[in-house]
C-alpha cells in the first residue's frame, strides 16, 4: 500500500480527531501514533533507518489527503515529515544521537533566526525564544534557526550565515502559548532555550544547501530523494499542506451549498452565480496543485540524473506553488462570503476550515511577493538574486 492509499485510509479516523486536537491545541496522542505507526510522517526517512525513503511526489500526495481529511495533522505531518529527510543530510553522529534507540523519533522545528547562537569550542551555545514549533508536544528534540556570523564575500557583498541547530530532549523548554483561531491542533508553541551547547555535528549550513555543497549524511543516505533543494522541499511540503486544507474547504462548502435554500425557498445549487463561483475555485485549486505536482516531479527526474535545478529554475517553482497558495486562499475566502452568515458560529462546519487556511497562509515561508521579485528578478536580469536552494 502506497503512503497515498494509507493516508485515504484513515482519513475517517484522523477526521474524527478534529474536535479533539482542537480542545487539547495540540494532537491527540492517539493521533500522533498513527501518524507514525503508520509510516506517514516517517515517509521521507531513509529506509537504513526504517523510513519509507519515498518519492517526494507520493509524500506531498499524501499530505494533501491528510491535510484535506484533518488540517492540524497535515500540517504537522508536512513539517515533521520533513525533519527525518533533512537529519539524513547531517553528520553520522547526529542520526545516532536522534535515531540509534528509537527510530521512530522526530524532532520539530523552528526555522525563524529569533535567537542567538555563539560560536564556542567544537559547537555553539544557543539560547532564546523561537516560535511556531509546530508538534513539538510530540518532538522528540527541536531544529532551531539561527545566523551565526555574517560572511563577507568581497565586493562589498556581505550575507548572513544562517544554520540549523539540531536541539535534544531536556535541553529546551515548552511555553504552552499556542492559543489561536485555526490550526489549533499543531500545537505550535514557542520553544525556549537558555545556554544549550549544540556541538557541531549537530549543526548545518544553509549556505552549504543553496551552493549544493556536499553533506556530511549523503555519504551513507546516497539515494536521490536526498539530493533535493532544502528550501524547495520545504516550501512545496507547506504548499501541499494548504492546498489538503483548501481541497477539504471545497468538498464541505460543495455540500453544504448543495442542500442549502435561500429566500424565496430556491435551491442555492441552482444559482448561476454560485455555480460559477465554485467552477472558478476548482479551476484555480486544480491549476495551482498541478503546478505543485509538476514541480515536485521535475526536482525527482533532475535528482535522479545527478543534476541541481538552476537558481532561476527554483525562484521560478518556489513563485508557482506561494503564488498558488495565494490564488487558492483567495478562492476560498470567496466561497466563504458567498454563503450564509451562520459561518460566523465557530461550530459551523465551514468556519474551522477557513481559520485553518488563513492561519496556514499566514506562515513566513508562504508570503508571494518576495518570491514573485526574485522570479521576475531572474527572467529581467536585475542584479544579485536572493540565494534559492
Amino acid at each position: 500500500m502506497t503512503v497515498v492509499e494509507t493516508a485515504r485510509r484513515l482519513a475517517p479516523e484522523l477526521a474524527a480527531a478534529v474536535d479533539e486536537g482542537d480542545r487539547l491545541r495540540r494532537l491527540p496522542d492517539a493521533t500522533w501514533k498513527l501518524l507514525v505507526d503508520s509510516g506517514l510522517v516517517r515517509a521521507l526517512q531513509p529506509a537504513r533507518w526504517g523510513g519509507g525513503e519515498v518519492p517526494l511526489s507520493e509524500f506531498m500526495d499524501a499530505v494533501i489527503e491528510v491535510s484535506r481529511a484533518n488540517p492540524s495533522a497535515g500540517w504537522v505531518m508536512g513539517v515533521m515529515g520533513v525533519h527525518p529527510w533533512q537529519l539524513a543530510l547531517f553528520d553520522e553522529r547526529a542520526q545516532q544521537e536522534m535515531w540509534g534507540e528509537d527510530p521512530t523519533r522526530i524532532h520539530s522545528s523552528s526555522y525563524m533566526p529569533t535567537g542567538k547562537a555563539t560560536r564556542v569550542d567544537g559547537g555553539y551555545r544557543l539560547e532564546g525564544r523561537w516560535s511556531f514549533s509546530s508538534g513539538c508536544d510530540h518532538g522528540n528534540g527541536v531544529n532551531l534557526g539561527a545566523i551565526v556570523d555574517v560572511l563577507d564575500l568581497g565586493e562589498g557583498v556581505k550575507i548572513p550565515d544562517y544554520r540549523s541547530l539540531l536541539v535534544l530532549p531536556g535541553e529546551y523548554e515548552i511555553d504552552d502559548n499556542w492559543h489561536t483561531a485555526g490550526l489549533r491542533g499543531t500545537g505550535s508553541k514557542d520553544i525556549v532555550v537558555t545556554g544549550a551547547f549544540v556541538p557541531d555535528h549537530r549543526v548545518q549550513s544553509h549556505l552549504d544547501y543553496a551552493a549544493w555543497n556536499p553533506l556530511p549524511g549523503q555519504e551513507r543516505n546516497d539515494g536521490p530523494l536526498y539530493r533535493l533543494s532544502w528550501s524547495a522541499v520545504f516550501n512545496l511540503v507547506l504548499a501541499a499542506s494548504v492546498f489538503g486544507m483548501a481541497r477539504g474547504f471545497l468538498d464541505a462548502w460543495t455540500e453544504v451549498t448543495a442542500n442549502r435554500v435561500v429566500p424565496p425557498k430556491v435551491a442555492q445549487r441552482d444559482d448561476p452565480l454560485t455555480q460559477i463561483r465554485l467552477a472558478e475555485a476548482e479551476w484555480t485549486w486544480d491549476a495551482a496543485a498541478s503546478k505543485l505536482r509538476r514541480a515536485v516531479i521535475e526536482m525527482q527526474a533532475m535528482a535522479e540524473q545527478g543534476e541541481h535545478p538552476s537558481d532561476d529554475y527554483l525562484a521560478r517553482i518556489r513563485w508557482d506553488v506561494n503564488h498558488g497558495c495565494e490564488v487558492v486562499g483567495a478562492a476560498v475566502h470567496g466561497l466563504y462570503h458567498a454563503t450564509t452568515g451562520r459561518t460566523a458560529y465557530t461550530d459551523h462546519p465551514l468556519h474551522r476550515l477557513f481559520q485553518d487556511v488563513q492561519t496556514a497562509l499566514g506562515h513566513a515561508y508562504l508570503t508571494p511577493e518576495g518570491h514573485a521579485r526574485n522570479y521576475a528578478g531572474h527572467l529581467l536580469g536585475a542584479g544579485p538574486q536572493v540565494l534559492t536552494a
